[in-house]
């Protein structure tokens, strides 16, 4: 099998992107569609047994990959990694700023340390890499950038640190797409909600009943995909998106616009894409 795009196959042919977080969930998910669509990803993270697991994957089914170990919290890391990138591989046509992290924790209970290094890794690492892949390599090419963001609207009672810091990312969203359009750079972001992605098995043991229960918060009733995911992504990249910039698309099945106050009803005819062929699904959802 391949991978199963909406999008019309060699989209991105020629095309050097890439993908912060490719090593899991979403990440590699957006790599692989990507790569099935022509594209050469330059996978980008801090572990590389991941990067290099996925890389394989993309080789054995056909595509083009490269894995660079990369902590994007360090700038001076971050500017050699996009150095070394373009040295390889050419002149970049976009970035997807996917990487992140964080741990459930009120806000009363989170430390100076731990509140740092969560919004490091989730906003001050996605703009260290879209500065340099600007000032480096798009400035001079036009291109496209899409930041991943999260539900954070109403607030994030759980995760206060991820929730300021990808506000925070939308912002920067918002005022790049502004500084950089001059230079035909669009900047966007994407919000998933509760997507079933490897990233909910990292979770905690406490947790688990609450994350089984996140599809009836949604009014499909349902988790979304990775793949549902990507497609936006992809999308946002391609040149149907031209006139696209600076802003956020949710890709939620509306759980963010007023469920928490409307009553939700059993639902039907609910509609699901998936077309990553090497998709799993995360181990606490087929746990007994």
């Amino acid at each position: 099998m391949s991978y199963q795009s909406v999008l019309r196959p060699g989209l991105f042919d020629g095309q050097t992107l890439v993908v912060t977080g490719g090593g899991s969930g979403i990440g590699r998910c957006t790599a692989h569609e990507l790569a099935s669509l022509g594209a050469h990803v330059a996978l980008v993270g801090r572990k590389p047994e991941k990067l290099d697991t996925v890389r394989g994957e993309i080789i054995e089914d056909g595509g083009s990959a490269s894995a660079h170990p990369c902590d994007i919290r360090d700038e001076e890391i971050v500017a050699a990694t996009v150095k070394q990138i373009l040295a390889d591989h050419g002149p970049v046509s976009g970035l997807v700023n996917n990487a992140g992290g964080q741990f459930p924790s009120p806000l009363a209970g989170i430390s100076q340390k731990g509140w740092e290094t969560v919004v490091r890794t989730n906003l001050t690492g996605g703009f260290l890499m879209a500065r340099e892949l600007y000032n480096q390599s798009l400035s001079q090419t036009g291109g496209a950038i899409v930041n991943i963001v999260a539900d954070m609207w109403g607030g994030m009672p759980g995760m206060g640190h991820s929730g300021a810091a990808r506000a925070g990312m939308v912002n920067f969203t918002q005022t790049a797409a502004v500084e950089w359009a001059a230079t035909g750079v669009r900047v966007n972001a994407v919000a998933p909600g509760w997507i079933a992605s490897s990233g909910m098995d990292t979770y905690p043991e406490q947790m688990k009943a609450w994350i089984r229960g996140l599809a009836d918060a949604v009014p499909s009733r349902r988790l979304g995909t990775e793949s549902e995911v990507s497609a936006a992504i992809c999308f946002l990249l391609s040149p149907a998106a031209a006139f696209i910039s600076g802003d956020t698309l949710r890709i939620d099945g509306a759980a963010s616009q007023g469920g928490r106050v409307w009553p939700l009803p059993k639902a039907k005819n609910v509609a699901v894409f998936n077309g990553f062929h090497r998709a799993v699904t995360p181990k606490i959802f087929s746990e007994d």
